[in-house]
């Protein structure tokens, strides 16, 4: 979740900084820019101020007095090109220069300063011009015109460069990005803090969701703050998981207490039936029926007694040599599978684990029973032990007639048995037993087919050490 709430926030905050950071950096543009133009405007209308008076046309007529005041607009204008390094002149009307600077710049026939100047004619300053970026390499030109008794006698031109105002533009953008790019920084470590002391209740939710799921009942999700949703539906939560460890532990009290009272009244009805026998004629059909079916009844509820023991029992798990182990159990089922006419081959080689082994034992006994149990004569049963990773397994295959794939999505549930061998005896419960022993310890029963005929059982137990 984190991955994807993290990328949002940040997105959002540098759509904001950037909402924030693009009209700043224009506006500073625009600043440094407007500054230039005013300064220009200024120079104008200095230069303005001095060619009022030079002369009225550009014929040469000009007495002593205008000369001086030409010879000072032309000093005026040199030590301004060769200060600043502005171009800047003033033209008649028809375009013919009056004073510039530098001598060799003249006015165009074409383009923004020849635009500017015929605007200037009009009797009014030039538009602004256009805004000059950092990237382009262009001038500004700022025209006015001179004003004698209310006409237009002559025009001032100024075609400044920009290198420095765009240097001036591009160091405020530089300081611009860097405030732009340490709040943003900013703002990713406060998402970060923010995301996570969002998302650790859920993490700690999740995690002990997962413990309860596993078979870990006692889990509960410790206070880990948050917001107060979210707080409040981890105390939910809790008292959630304490209802149903209660109802659970209700369950598993009944279970026990159901199968223990049951055991003498059965026990007592049995012996009956034993004393009944020995009234009726040897071999009585109907009294071997209900022995048989008593002693079943008597094993179901001794099996049903096993299950709500193993469901309550807490694992006592230690490092097991799961190799010498299922040779152990393969030696004592040898005989059971020997009677039978059925093969028992092992493959154990020393592999640690953290195990149970008394639950270990009991898992592998029932699958190994079932196994012999529904192999036909002169077939074998494979038993291999193996560490991949994380995990040891010990892989029980069979050569009998297997499962259908609905039965495989079924096996293993309680008092399920494959309507194919409902003669065969057994109660159906122990390879739920199995599995609620070997999910005590952390570890799992897996079931498959074996290619051409037969099942493979796969017991699992974790090589890493168990977690508080």
């Amino acid at each position: 979740m984190r991955t994807r709430l993290l990328p949002l926030l940040i997105i959002l905050m540098a759509a904001v900084l950037l909402a924030l950071g693009v009209p700043l950096a224009v506006s500073l543009a625009g600043a440094q820019q407007q500054k230039v133009v005013v300064d220009r405007i200024d120079d104008t209308a200095r230069f303005a101020a001095l060619a009022q008076f030079v002369t009225d046309s550009p014929d040469g007529a000009t007495g002593a007095f205008e000369n001086e005041r030409l010879a000072t607009l032309s000093s005026e204008l040199r030590s301004y090109y060769e200060v600043y390094g502005i171009r800047s002149g003033v033209f008649y009307r028809t375009g013919t220069p009056m004073a510039h600077a530098p001598a060799k710049w003249s006015l165009p026939q074409e383009g923004e300063v020849r635009d500017a100047f015929a605007e200037a004619k009009l009797s009014r300053r030039s538009h602004d011009p256009k805004q000059v970026w950092p990237w382009q390499r262009r001038n500004l030109v700022v025209a006015s015109p001179v004003i004698r008794d209310g006409d237009v006698v002559a025009v001032v031109v100024t075609d400044s460069p920009t290198g420095q105002m765009r240097s001036r533009t591009l160091h405020g953008w530089l300081v611009i990005g860097a405030g732009e790019f340490a709040a943003m920084l900013l703002a990713v470590g406060a998402a970060l803090r923010l995301t996570g002391w969002v998302l650790k209740p859920v993490r700690v939710l999740d995690a002990t969701t997962h413990d309860i799921a596993t078979g870990r009942l006692k889990s509960r999700v410790a206070a880990a703050g948050g917001p107060p949703e979210l707080q409040r539906l981890a105390r939910s939560f809790n008292e959630m998981a304490d209802n149903v460890e209660d109802v659970l532990e209700q369950q598993r009290a009944f279970v026990a207490d159901a199968s223990h009272q049951l055991r003498n009244p059965l026990a007592a009805l049995l012996l009956r039936i034993e004393l009944l026998s020995f009234e009726l004629p040897e071999g009585n059909k109907e009294i071997a029926s209900v022995q048989a079916e008593g002693k079943r009844l008597a094993q179901v509820l001794d099996d049903l007694l096993d299950l709500a023991l193993a469901e309550h029992t807490e694992a006592d798990l230690k490092i097991t040599d799961i190799g010498e182990l299922a040779a152990e159990r393969l030696a004592a089922w040898a005989p059971t599978a020997e009677a039978k006419g059925v093969r028992l081959l092992g493959d154990c080689p020393p592999t640690t684990a953290w195990a149970d082994p008394v639950a270990l034992s009991s898992a592998l006994d029932a699958v190994i029973d079932n196994a012999v149990k529904f192999t036909p004569e002169d077939q074998t049963v494979e038993v291999s032990v193996a560490s991949r990773g994380d995990t040891s397994t010990v892989v029980v295959t069979d050569h009998g007639p297997g499962l259908t794939d609905e039965e495989l999505a079924r096996v293993g549930d309680r008092f399920w048995r494959s309507g194919r061998h409902q003669n065969i005896k057994g109660s159906g419960l122990g390879l739920s037993i199995s599995r609620a022993l070997l999910a005590a310890g952390g570890g799992s029963i897996a079931y498959d087919r074996h290619e051409p005929h037969g099942l493979r059982v796969t017991v699992a137990v974790p090589r890493s050490a168990p977690t508080a």
